[in-house]
């Protein structure tokens, strides 16, 4: 055990295997942010990737303590790899981030801010979300779909399109033809490299002519969804 405070609560995400300093050095600037809106607790954060990171975490968990998936779905990692790799500590796991209820509402307002920004109705707005999906089971892109549901119920706009990264329809299809007043919102946690290079790579294969967003994962309300399924 380590001389350092007890953590409260622990951000975890996939990471980096090929280069894991990078995604662990933007978790914890996160577990930073989050820790703003907890005060008197600690908040640490580890990536998979990142050998031996997440063991260390787990000796200042706190008894009782919370473990947050950084993730969009809650897939292999969250449901599996995760649990393994916690060889039996009796920390509480908590829902992804992207089956967080609040998740929808806090883009359904970034939604109709883009709009505005653009100077576009959002009633004549399109939205097209690029997602993951997977190819090993189908929970990634019932998440994307789940949160898309949730989403036409709260925002003005149409109901959304959806793309994926591993599974039909693809993103490049999806994307086709759409008008120029299209949002494309990235249904990611982090700017890894489906963001940086697939999304990117398949919206120009598609003459995409609306708008690419930021990865919602990164928006600036997470953090302060994150303090809030915590309990902050």
């Amino acid at each position: 055990m380590t001389d350092a405070p007890a953590l409260s609560a622990l951000i975890v995400s996939h990471g980096q295997p090929s280069d894991p300093e990078p995604p662990e050095a933007a978790l914890a600037a996160l577990a930073g942010r989050v820790q703003t809106h907890m005060p008197g607790r600690a908040v640490g954060s580890a990536t998979l990737a990142a050998p031996g990171t997440l063991e260390v975490a787990l000796e200042r968990l706190a008894p009782g303590g919370a473990i947050y998936p950084f993730f969009m779905a809650d897939g292999i990692f969250v449901r599996k790899t995760l649990p393994a790799r916690l060889g039996g500590h009796p920390a509480r796991v908590l829902a992804p981030l992207g089956r967080d209820p609040n998740l929808s509402a806090l883009a359904a307002r970034h939604l109709v801010a883009e709009c505005a920004a653009r100077g576009w109705r959002p009633e004549e707005a399109s939205l097209l979300i690029a997602a993951h999906g997977s190819a090993r089971g189908p929970r990634a892109a019932a998440a994307a779909r789940d949160f898309g549901a949730a989403l036409t119920a709260l925002w003005p706009g149409s109901a959304p399109l959806f793309g994926f990264v591993e599974e039909a329809p693809t993103l490049a299809e999806a994307a086709r033809d759409l008008p120029a007043r299209t949002l494309c919102l990235p249904f990611f946690a982090a700017e890894g490299g489906h963001y940086r290079e697939d999304v990117p790579e398949a919206l120009e294969a598609a003459r995409f002519a609306g708008a690419l967003l930021p990865p919602l994962g990164q928006h600036p309300g997470v953090p302060a969804l994150i303090a809030a399924a915590l309990g902050g």
